[in-house]
């Protein structure tokens, strides 16, 4: 699982810190309520067992491209870049979806609407929260490793899994049971199998 960073270890030149700062800053008009809930908002909805990451602009203050500040072309046109990270959130994306099949989704936004169809409640009411655009993307800890670790890039993690329980649980027996399946056994507690 994507652990992450001390507030003190610098990540694509900046402090963990420095990156929560640049967001709060940059995507939420510095309040720090309005970030805490963003971040509940998408704590409620993704599987247990999912760290979410933020990526891009809002985290570094310049798109990558070119450079160009955060909201370069006006309040409100940069997107905000959310990356589930783990098992769970690639299970939301149509086959089709992927760049790496069932390993790194494509990005579910507007110009690619329908790569995950349970996601699209979920987009709608954070664009809501912070009026701007918000992709929701997956990928398994692989690939954040890769990028974070190896290639540098930075990114800010909103939170990671709160259920830890669920960590020892083989992944093979998730997929063989079915996470709806899975969650309902949670849900009615000790672990019990649901009368059918």
């Amino acid at each position: 699982m994507t652990e992450p960073t001390s507030a003190n270890e610098i990540q694509g030149g900046l402090s963990e810190r420095e990156k929560k700062d640049n967001v709060i800053r940059l995507a939420f008009g510095g309040n720090e309520e309005h970030f805490n809930a963003f971040c509940r908002t998408l704590e409620e909805f993704v599987p247990p067992d999912t760290t979410t990451i933020l990526r891009g602009s809002a985290v570094t203050g310049q798109r990558w491209k070119d450079g160009a500040p955060f909201d370069a072309d006006g309040p409100g046109t940069s997107d905000l870049d959310v990356t589930m990270v783990g098992d769970g959130g690639v299970t939301y994306f149509v086959a089709t979806g992927f760049y790496v099949p069932g390993v790194h989704s494509r990005p579910l936004c507007d110009e690619d609407p329908e790569v995950a169809p349970p996601l699209v409640p979920l987009r709608r009411q954070l664009m809501d929260m912070v009026k701007r655009p918000v992709n929701l993307q997956a990928s398994r800890n692989i690939v954040i490793r890769f990028r974070g670790d190896l290639l540098d890039q930075p990114y800010l993690t909103l939170f990671v899994p709160q259920r830890g329980f669920l960590l020892a649980l083989p992944v093979g027996l998730l997929l063989q049971q079915g996470l709806t399946h899975f969650h309902r056994m949670n849900r009615n507690g000790n672990g019990k199998r649901m009368a059918k």
